[in-house]
């Protein structure tokens, strides 16, 4: 069984630590994309709420960006698959930790959950959100 640990975070706070012991992995910065946190309707909602999902999409700025994402992880969590390695971390950043590095994250979990042999631990350090998929 492979473990993917997923994080949102704050690049103000710092990129998470790999707490498996093995080092490496993904660190994704979110802020090349538009961020919805400038604007005031946006502010106290997370890239889980709809409004927000729909302002990141509509460019397709963020889709492009993740398809970017999943190509690199997909082939990784393939690999690690064949070769019995049992972990395997993925971190999306972004300025507070709220809006796209949430998204994303919750986009590459939703995406990895439905591969055999794989269990996500999916964690939005800024938001206290820690679950397993």
């Amino acid at each position: 069984m492979l473990t993917v640990t997923i994080y949102s975070f704050s690049f103000r706070k710092g990129i998470p630590e790999d707490e498996s012991g093995n080092g490496g992995g993904y660190v994704f910065d979110c802020r090349s994309t538009h961020n919805p946190g400038k604007y005031e309707q946006y502010k106290s909602m997370t890239g889980n709420d709809l409004p927000v999902i729909e302002f990141l999409e509509k460019d397709g700025e963020i889709l492009r960006f993740l398809e970017s994402v999943y190509s690199l992880v997909d082939f990784h969590v393939s690999r690690f698959l064949e070769r019995d390695f049992t972990h395997l971390q993925v971190s999306f950043g972004c300025t507070g930790g709220q809006h796209r590095s949430v998204y994303c994250a919750e986009h590459l979990a939703g995406r990895l959950s439905a591969v055999p042999g794989v269990r996500v631990h999916l964690i939005h350090r800024e938001q206290s959100i820690d679950r397993w998929l």
